[in-house]
């Protein structure tokens, strides 16, 4: 696999994962800035490295099975094999890991020192 095709393979990951609502928040993880990495090895494996929004987050295995059935699409149609989903506490998640589409989705205003 080249490093082109573990590229693309990452972006369609990446699309098929902002399916997964982060089910106390109402928006996907991907825009939440939860999904760190994604990493893929040369038997197209994924690795889904990511965080939660607190340590002690009751949701985090029904998260991590909406992410193994978001990903079966493309395990189904043989783009991937394994699915492996990391919980990582560092960096700690904060609220400038969202996208502008989550913080208007959830009414969090910027102010100067916000915006990046």
């Amino acid at each position: 696999m080249t490093l082109e095709e573990k590229e693309e393979l990452k972006e369609r990951v990446m699309g098929e994962l902002e399916q997964v609502i982060d089910p106390e928040l109402g928006v996907d993880i991907v825009n939440l800035g939860l999904v760190y990495e994604i990493h893929v090895d040369e038997q197209s494996n994924v690795k889904v490295e990511m965080t939660l929004t607190s340590m002690g987050c009751p949701l985090a295995g029904t998260i991590v099975s909406d992410i193994k059935k978001a990903l079966s699409d493309l395990q189904e149609f043989g783009e991937i094999n394994d699915v492996d989903v990391e919980i990582v506490w560092n960096p700690p998640w904060d609220k400038s890991m969202m996208s502008r589409y989550a913080k208007i989705a959830l009414g969090i205003h910027e102010g100067p020192e916000d915006q990046k």
